[in-house]
């Protein structure tokens, strides 16, 4: 039915570490017991090819890399280079280990050995300036997300001073940080996705809970159209969440927080997008979502655990069929086929 899956959480509710996810031919969804005592996993990626895993320890500023072929047997642990690491990417070429630190808008790139993928030695690190309008979220710099993007350009999204910045790598060093888009202000961008085969680009933006159309030139990002994520006439205080697309470039999810909703978009064959509809998800505080096979799978960092949600032959996604008990969810990944 579905390939095997990992969740990781929140240690402040109650979470104990990776926890391996099993979807049933019953279309139950089964949790087993922790794998690996890494708490607070907001993010993590896969090196391609080798069941090993970038994961972080968001609380204690630690990556810690973690061979699932081997009983997550930990290889590595090192610092993340600033405060609360919430999001990790990895170069093309699978020798570069990019972190966004949410707490002091530090963006740090590793060079790993191509052996043991360990890092060689210490990073390269930016550390973001400025603030934004909004003096509760917005007091300073919070890098919320890092992407290579084409040409292996860097970029990050910065929840804090509403700006997407771009980075050209040379021998693992960032270089100058430029400026790739402006955000309306107070909007706190929160995460980009690129399109597959298109030079287009969408950024969900938290504060605002909006989804941006962006199209991609020159390394640079430029907005085309925005569009509410919440339905209209929503009184409900809400921030947006989490985005996917789908490997066709066809269809994109977005998660609505306090709404507690997935709003769904089509995408033509140039990539525009038009708004179809949006489902609860079944939880509260929908902070992640997971495409895989036909099913959209949601954490939920306040409650609900990990929900399951069919598409449809549309690529819509129906009400919740299943759900594993995952503390204060935060990050899902995939395990194998």
């Amino acid at each position: 039915m579905m390939t095997r899956l990992i969740a990781g959480g929140y240690a402040g509710p109650g979470a104990r570490g990776l926890y391996p996810l099993e979807p049933t031919a019953d279309g139950v969804l089964r949790v087993g017991d922790p794998v690996a005592p890494v708490v607070n996993v907001s993010a993590g990626v896969a090196l391609p090819g080798s069941g090993r895993w970038f994961v972080v320890d968001e609380a204690a500023a630690h990556i810690h890399l973690l061979d699932a072929t081997s009983g997550w047997l930990s290889l590595a642990s090192f610092a993340s280079g600033g405060v609360d690491p919430c999001h990790l990417a990895l170069s093309g070429a699978g020798d570069l280990l990019a972190v966004a630190n949410y707490g002091d808008g530090v963006v740090a790139l590793f060079r790993l050995d191509p052996e043991t993928n360990r890092p060689l030695g210490a990073p390269s690190i930016h550390r973001n300036a400025g603030s934004g309008p909004n003096p509760e979220r917005q007091a300073g710099p919070h890098a919320h997300w890092v992407g290579f993007g084409p040409n292996d350009v860097l970029y990050v999204v910065d929840l804090g001073i509403d700006r997407i910045l771009k980075f050209h790598p040379q021998g693992g060093v960032l270089g100058e940080a430029t400026l790739a888009h402006v955000a309306p202000s107070g909007s706190g961008p929160r995460q980009l996705v690129f399109h597959p085969t298109r030079p287009m680009a969408y950024l969900l933006s938290e504060l605002a809970s909006t989804l941006t159309v962006l199209r991609v030139s020159g390394g640079g990002l430029t907005a085309e159209r925005s569009f509410s994520m919440l339905p209209a006439g929503t009184q409900t205080e809400s921030l947006g969440g989490a985005i996917a697309l789908n490997a066709e470039g066809t269809r994109l999810y977005a998660s609505n927080r306090g709404h507690d909703s997935v709003a769904t978009f089509a995408l033509d064959a140039v990539g525009n997008v038009t708004p179809l509809g949006h489902t609860p998800t079944g939880g509260q505080s929908p902070r992640f979502l997971l495409l895989s096979d036909d099913h959209l799978l949601v954490a939920h960092e306040q409650a609900g655990g990990v929900t399951l949600l069919p598409l449809d032959a549309d690529g819509l996604p129906q009400s919740s069929t299943a759900r594993a008990d995952v503390p204060a969810a935060c990050f899902l990944g995939v395990l194998s086929a």
